[in-house]
């Protein structure tokens, strides 16, 4: 079945957290390699710069520049490899469909931009699921009829 990731997943695959042997086994038990685009490459990069530079501010938030560094480079070489692939998103459409969402359910749930992104895309590229460990990203990517198996 296909399957869309979002920010939380890629960060349980590429660092050791609570939520890490599930998403190791959900990737690894994956007919085929992992679907991204590059607005998910690019927000989950960013999110590991800043986890970096908070650490570098407060020790007790974010991580080490190293931890960081290796989940990059351990993303690039599942990139290489062909484990994780990049495939064309259809923008306008994603824009459409992510308006859409946010004037259904943002008010009452309060989605947030990049979470409502993410579904508008899993739905575009037309998956059948959604991977996340976001609950309330969850609830919206289930209210669009997306099976979420995590």
């Amino acid at each position: 079945m296909k399957a869309y990731p979002d920010t939380s997943f890629l960060c349980a695959l590429y660092r050791l957290q609570a939520n890490s042997a599930e998403a190791a086994a959900y990737y690894a038990a994956m007919p085929g390699p992992l679907e991204v685009t590059t607005l998910l490459l690019y927000e989950f990069k960013q999110a590991v710069r800043f986890q970096i530079r908070l650490h570098r501010h407060d020790l007790a938030k974010g991580y080490p520049r190293a931890e960081g560094i290796k989940m990059l480079a351990d993303l690039k070489s599942d990139l290489v490899s062909g484990q994780v692939i990049t495939v064309p998103a259809p923008w306008p459409q994603i824009h459409l469909a992510a308006e859409r969402l946010s004037e259904l359910y943002t008010d009452a749930c309060g989605h947030r931009s990049m979470d409502i992104l993410h579904v508008a895309t899993a739905i575009e590229l037309g998956m059948k699921e959604f991977l996340t460990f976001d609950g309330n990203q969850k609830k919206l990517a289930e209210a669009e009829g997306l099976i979420v198996p995590l």
